[in-house]
């Protein structure tokens, strides 16, 4: 076989893998999503990827498959296989013992328990070992894992919803629907892969949101759905001055509830009868609670991505802080007209202080279009 050939068939496996571990994409967290693919001469003979957290991680799932055809075996694996004890074996072990004789990694792993161990300790093995076929891929899959493995901070995507003339909501505060059932589907999925849905009091206020992940609704096959589903994002309520009632929606519906306050006033007891959790941040600039502070506090509870569904306000505020990675803006086909609500509420008062974003990604989704961007900060 020429270097060429092989090196077509390394990326049609590699290729397969990401498949494997796009199955994770709602299940997993707060793990990466991985992809394992075992070959040996012309044919596949295991497959696996993680599923969640505490179960068997790609690598074991696709051995498993194989058995004892597993010997003399190429691996092709999204994310470097682990070298520590975690609530699994390492998989880099579980590898050598399997007698592979070579493995394909996408990317090393960003986890400084691993970070290149695991290949190192395959190649003292003497197994063969390779890293960086289609990269950029892999690590598009798990972008909240990346971030928090390297800064200790979650990726952060704020979604929004639009008219053509850049209104979310009328006058009145008048919303639901601007976009139409695909969008409206598509935001499911992205819930159904965040760690944590955030949301201010204003906006659960106005609409008594629930903030949940609906199987129904989801447009997936109806297996993945309930999977999906049954993973709840944890729900994050900023609520400084504790205005939302208990009897609203967001607190009678399945899956966790942070609660995040200036002052909880004697009000624990309250909130954990409903089933909520209630935690105290200071301020910042003495009126509102420190986003900084809460984005840092969420990515140590292992939350890796968080998407942002609220009002001009809100958004405004963690752009403004910085903390935004990702803008995902939905627009509709309408015209709301200038007395409608904007997009976001941000001070800017001379084009020389205007946001530049970059489009990453632009597509039709139903009626609507989705655009995808990422800011670009002052450095």
């Amino acid at each position: 076989m020429t270097t060429s050939e092989q090196d077509g068939l390394d990326r049609s496996h590699m290729a397969r893998a990401l498949e494997l571990a796009a199955r994770g994409l709602y299940t997993t967290e707060p793990n990466p999503r991985v992809g394992c693919v075992l070959v040996k001469g012309d044919q596949v003979v295991g497959e696996g990827w993680h599923v969640r957290a505490g179960e068997g991680h790609a690598e074991v799932n696709a051995l498993r498959q194989a058995g004892d055809r597993a010997r003399g075996a190429t691996a092709y694996v999204t994310l470097e296989p682990c070298s520590h004890f975690g609530k699994t074996p390492p998989c880099a072990n579980a590898l050598i013992d399997a007698g592979v004789a070579r493995v394909v990694a996408a990317m090393q792993d960003p986890n400084p328990q691993v970070a290149g161990r695991g290949l190192e300790r395959l190649r003292q093995a003497g197994i063969d070992v390779a890293c960086g076929l289609l990269e950029a891929e892999a690590a598009a899959l798990n972008p909240g894992f990346i971030k928090r493995m390297r800064t200790g901070l979650p990726y952060v995507r704020v979604k929004l919803a639009m008219s053509l003339d850049g209104r979310t909501a009328m006058a009145n505060g008048e919303s639901q629907w601007i976009t139409g059932p695909d969008a409206r589907a598509d935001v499911q999925r992205l819930r159904a892969r965040s760690s944590a849905i955030v949301s201010g009091a204003d906006s659960v206020l106005l609409d008594d949101s629930a903030l949940t992940v609906r199987a129904a609704e989801l447009g997936l096959p109806a297996a993945e759905a309930e999977a999906a589903a049954a993973r709840q994002p944890l729900r994050v309520l900023i609520d400084g001055r504790m205005r939302v009632p208990l009897e609203s929606r967001l607190f009678h519906q399945t899956g966790p509830v942070l609660v995040v306050c200036r002052g909880v006033r004697g009000r624990e007891q309250d909130y954990g009868f409903a089933g909520a959790e209630l935690l105290t941040l200071p301020d910042a600039a003495g009126e509102h609670v420190d986003l900084k502070v809460l984005v840092e506090e969420l990515g140590e509870r292992q939350c890796n991505e968080l998407l942002v569904e609220s009002g001009a306000g809100l958004a405004g505020a963690f752009l403004q802080a910085g903390l935004v990675d990702e803008l995902i803006v939905y627009m509709a086909p309408r015209l709301l007209g200038s007395r409608a609500r904007p997009l976001l509420d941000l001070p800017i008062d001379s084009m020389a202080d205007a946001m530049d974003l970059d489009v990453i990604d632009l597509r039709v989704v139903g009626r609507d279009w989705r655009i995808t961007a990422r800011p670009i900060f002052p450095s």
